[in-house]
């Protein structure tokens, strides 16, 4: 490539960035993009004005007045920096650019070609950039705006009348176009949301598959090499780990299994019947491979539930406890006196920040390394499949869990 081609080729890439920037600095959210699209409507508003001046000659004081006003607004909108003032910063610009349509009104005595439209693009405006309740605080200010100038300039009651249609257009299409970007936003959070929790997934799922695929595979190789050499309690017990692990990437699949049937109505059957509480509690725990959980749980406390599920609950509340919280973690249980069963399992750390308790159930609620927000929010649904529920409690000091299960029917099935 000549460099004559090279020249022209970075002349025309620095010329796409420039439209690029240009466009980034037009269309977008925030309170900079809505106080410069303000600048665009206001420039434009004056433009016509200007234009309007040779079907309009004996307006033209009045019409270079407007235009004047729309245009030197637009360059304060442009050049001011609204993301000093917040959000609602370029609310500031209501008031004038309602003066401006006032006083237009009472130039054009209420032509509907003159006014009307740009009354209904400002409530456009503010349906774009903010809540739809604004467009209901701003109704009163363009009423004044647009009725109070023709009441001074003696128009008909007809003319007068043109309020009662064209006000509630302008904040009818206000409120129509805030409420449909709202919905647009909390579904583009929404699919952000699904995106973090898929790459977070997609890491902790090569974490918690790949360290026990490693114990299952050193197991194998060694059991292959050495089997025969090996004691009997050697291999009993190497036999044994290698079957937690592959227990834990089943529970990992079912958990994942569990997630898609929580979302399908019907999909999440339950085989229920009366279990004890305290072996679901154990195996649980044991499951953990931990020292640090202490289960005060009755050897004859019994629960309606189904088994796996309940030691599924269980496995994530210690698991849970164990990770973010610190020891020792206690389960207990007690029958309450409606027959149903309380299980709470309690850690000793720091607790859980108010801000974060909000979104502690739901799916994409959790954001600890390695976490993929499943655990607490499959815990819940469980739960209330059983017919009970799931509930945080502040504990001094620590995280304490409160598992609810309903009594048993009288006849169980």
């Amino acid at each position: 490539m000549s460099g004559r081609s090279r020249g022209r080729t970075r002349r025309l890439a620095a010329r796409a960035r420039r439209a690029a920037t240009r466009k980034r600095r037009l269309l977008g959210e925030g309170p900079g993009y809505a106080g410069r699209q303000a600048a665009v409507l206001l420039a434009l508003a004056g433009l016509l004005a200007v234009a309007s001046l040779p079907n309009q000659p004996r307006q033209t004081t009045p019409l270079l007045i407007i235009a004047a006003a729309d245009l030197s607004l637009a360059a304060l909108a442009w050049v001011t920096p609204w993301e000093r003032w917040g959000p609602n910063g370029p609310l500031v610009l209501v008031l004038p650019v309602m003066v401006i349509l006032g006083f237009s009104t009472w130039v054009f005595g209420g032509f509907a070609a003159g006014t009307g439209p740009f009354f209904v693009l400002s409530f456009a405006w503010l349906g774009l950039h903010f809540p739809a309740r604004v467009s209901f605080w701003t109704a009163p200010l363009a009423l004044v705006a647009y009725v109070v100038p023709l009441a001074v300039t003696h128009q008909s009651q007809q003319v007068l009348s043109s309020a009662v249609v064209l006000l509630p257009i302008a904040v009818g299409v206000g409120w129509i176009i805030a409420t449909q970007v709202a919905h647009l936003r909390a579904a583009r959070e929404q699919v952000r949301a699904v995106e973090r929790w898929r790459a977070a997934l997609t890491s902790a799922l090569a974490h918690d598959v790949r360290s026990p695929l490693t114990t299952i595979r050193m197991t194998l190789h060694l059991l292959n090499r050495s089997g025969d050499d090996l004691p009997a309690q050697r291999r009993t017990t190497m036999l044994a780990t290698a079957e937690r692990q592959t227990l834990r990437i089943q529970r990992l699949a079912e958990t994942l299994l569990d997630a898609d049937r929580v979302d399908t109505r019907g999909g999440l059957r339950l085989d229920r019947q009366t279990v004890l509480v305290q072996e679901v509690a154990r195996d649980a725990v044991g499951y953990l491979e931990t020292q640090d959980v202490r289960i005060d749980v009755g050897p004859d406390l019994t629960a309606y539930a189904d088994r796996a599920r309940l030691e599924q609950i269980m496995v994530n509340l210690v698991g849970n406890a164990l990770r973010h919280g610190a020891p020792p973690v206690a389960v207990f249980a007690e029958r309450r006196p409606d027959g149903s069963v309380r299980i709470e399992v309690r850690d000793h750390g720091p607790g859980i920040p108010q801000p974060r308790r909000d979104r502690l159930f739901t799916r994409f609620g959790s954001t600890g390394a390695g976490s993929v927000g499943l655990g607490l929010w499959i815990a819940r649904e469980l739960t209330r499949a059983h017919g009970g529920d799931l509930t945080y409690h502040a504990a001094d000091p620590g995280a304490c869990f409160r598992l609810t299960l309903p009594a048993p029917p009288l006849t169980e099935p």
